[in-house]
């Protein structure tokens, strides 16, 4: 019974740990850390509500105990009955306009922010020429990898959302098979991605939170979507507006089939094809928006992680074993994904080694 007892005394311990640590999280990936106009709207709504909320449970404390101190039986006495105030007017006004006074101060600032977060007319806005003035992003969740398609660019990336700062960002998001949730914690919050419609927000990614956070960001699926929805990640890259132009440039210009780098790539490029790779994956920013089986490979030497969750840390060795691994061992990295493994007998050692060349020398664009 002792024992027991002294194992519940560490249960205030753990609850103060949890509370304290409730708040810790890092710039690129906590909502605590607003990192633009959306997030911090957000962030300014989530805080007003957490006040109310602690307000009323401090009321609400502080009468009940004053209730038990004031009127326990010592105090007042074995056959004393306090005073019955059942039926008070005075009360029953203050109980019922109090807390529609906060549901009011609640409500005013939450629906006048939906109104401004749903405003998508500078979307369709068009400069003298037709063009769309609004950066635009398609994205399409599918199991387990996302994919982004700049439509009026005509560029098509996998797994790297690339974004401009300080200006509106808008998001065009759909799913291939079973529901997700596009969720950028920093920047702002998720919407889900569904099979049958399309939803649309926009996003603002502020220049000096960005390089707080070392312009880079990580978003998250954040709907139940199979054995593999906490793997799948993806990354956001922010850069300046001159530096998203040139990046823009560099993916426009990038060639439909890119050029092996040495003889060991040129035999990777032919395994490619061999092992019927390109009818899944595109290896073109301009090729496979909406239509491919699996990820735009065309940026897969530039990336920073193999299949979204293998950080090489840009270590060249790690990330070509990464990309081995994943390709002889996908349904245990990712369970549930829509590729599979390649074992020994349909994929030799030396085609492995020479098909990881191929790939990792599928670049685009470098700062």
């Amino acid at each position: 019974m002792k024992n027991g007892l002294k194992k519940w005394r560490l249960l205030p311990l753990f609850t103060a740990l949890a509370f304290i640590l409730s708040g810790c999280g890092e710039p690129f990936l906590s909502a605590l850390q607003p990192a633009g106009e959306v997030a911090q709207m957000q962030y300014d709504l989530m805080l007003l509500s957490t006040i109310i909320m602690v307000v009323v449970i401090i009321v609400v404390m502080i009468i009940y105990v004053i209730s038990i101190v004031k009127f326990r039986r010592a105090k007042v006495g074995e056959n004393t009955i306090p005073k019955q105030v059942e039926g008070s007017h005075k009360l029953e006004i203050i109980w019922t306009v109090v807390p529609i006074i906060l549901v009011l101060i609640l409500a005013v600032p939450t629906v006048a922010a939906t109104f401004i977060l749903a405003d998508q007319t500078e979307m369709e806005a068009v400069d003298e020429e037709g063009n769309r003035t609004a950066l635009v992003v398609d994205v399409r969740a599918n199991l387990y990898w996302w994919e982004f398609n700049y439509p009026d660019l005509g560029i098509v990336t996998a797994q790297d959302l690339v974004v401009p700062t300080d200006q509106n960002v808008y998001f065009n998001v759909i799913a291939s098979d079973v529901k997700h949730s596009f969720w950028i914690p920093a920047v702002g919050g998720k919407i889900d991605t569904n099979v049958e419609n399309m939803n649309t927000f926009y996003l603002h990614f502020d220049g000096e939170k960005a390089q707080e956070a070392d312009n880079l960001f990580y978003g998250k699926c954040a709907e139940l979507c199979g054995p593999s929805h906490a793997l799948m990640d993806f990354k956001v890259q922010t850069l300046s507006p001159e530096d998203f132009d040139n990046w823009v440039t560099a993916m426009q210009e990038a060639e439909a089939e890119p050029e092996p780098q040495n003889d060991l790539a040129a035999r990777g490029e032919e395994v490619f094809g061999e092992q019927g790779c390109i009818g899944c994956h595109a290896v073109s920013p301009a090729q496979g928006a909406g239509i491919s089986q699996g990820p735009n490979l065309a940026t897969l030497g530039e990336r920073s992680r193999v299949a979204g969750i293998l950080d090489y840390k840009g270590d060249e060795e790690q990330h070509e074993a990464y990309i081995k691994e994943w390709i002889r061992d996908a349904d245990r990295l990712k369970p549930g994904n829509t590729m599979g493994g390649y074992n020994e007998d349909d994929l030799s050692d030396e085609d492995l080694d020479a098909l990881t060349e191929y790939l990792m020398g599928l670049k685009v664009y470098s700062e």
